[in-house]
């Protein structure tokens, strides 16, 4: 499982609840931090380079647990190696199913806005709602931080979301793994306001795609979590703790 840095930590979550017994090697490439605003060709030659290090290491299957990476790469990475890989795709689909006014506002990266998968997304399921785009500027990197549940949080939330909401929208697609740990910023901004993100969908998801390949752990074995942080791996650590993830016996791998 690999992501830009912590955003992906709410799939694992997710993945660690529901398939207790796997274990697990996340991947956070912090020294490559942020995705959103970087070229897709550049995110794209991270994306191979992070799964020849995870096939290295052994895994059987790869969750792109970024909306970025996905959009950049994910159909590439399924033509050039031989696991199978689950990614992230924006929660259109519910929110257009649940919105009462029919205005959606889509919070993500402009790699994932300007992405062919969100374009394939919106024109499968974006009819009859009107959707905005809200690029998140700064948000992942506040959450990479460690500010979420702040002031400064909810101020930017302000600052970015506002406009839509005040346009009319009543649900808000979470369009990357780092806003989904500023979902009770946006409720305490934005009470009423709906939001929706795909990190259990995902999660179920990888569960799924492991039953149906047959390459499940054994129910009797112990799970485990590694870390590889291509970045400060101390101040990862830190931030993890601050969203709620208890400190871990596992070896961090260099």
């Amino acid at each position: 499982m690999f992501d830009s840095g912590v955003g992906g930590l709410s799939v694992l979550r997710d993945f660690q609840r529901l398939a207790p017994h796997e274990r697990v090697i996340y991947f956070a490439d912090t020294a490559f931090f942020p995705y959103g605003p970087r070229p897709a060709a550049e995110v794209r030659k991270r994306s191979f380079a992070i799964t020849q290090r995870l096939i290295s290491a052994g895994c059987k299957l790869i969750v792109v647990a970024c909306n970025t990476a996905s959009a950049a790469a994910i159909a590439d990475l399924r033509d050039a190696f031989p696991v199978p890989f689950v990614g992230m795709v924006p929660g259109l689909k519910p929110a257009t199913q649940q919105s009462r006014s029919g205005r959606v506002a889509i919070l993500a990266t402009p790699g994932t806005l300007d992405g062919d998968l969100y374009a394939r997304v919106v024109d499968e399921f974006g009819r009859g709602v009107s959707i905005e785009n809200v690029p998140g500027h700064g948000l992942a990197e506040l959450v990479e931080r460690g500010q979420s549940g702040t002031e400064a949080a909810r101020a930017s939330l302000r600052r970015i979301l506002g406009p839509a909401i005040a346009a009319g929208a009543d649900t808000v697609v979470l369009g990357c793994t780092h806003y989904h740990f500023l979902a009770d910023d946006v409720a305490a901004e934005f009470p009423g306001v709906a939001t929706v993100e795909t990190s259990e969908a995902v999660a179920r998801r990888a569960v799924a795609v492991l039953a149906e390949q047959g390459i499940e752990a054994p129910p009797g074995r112990p799970g485990a979590l590694d870390l590889i942080v291509s970045g400060d791996r101390e101040a990862f650590k830190a931030v993890m703790a601050h969203l709620g993830f208890a400190p871990h016996p596992a070896e961090v791998v260099p």
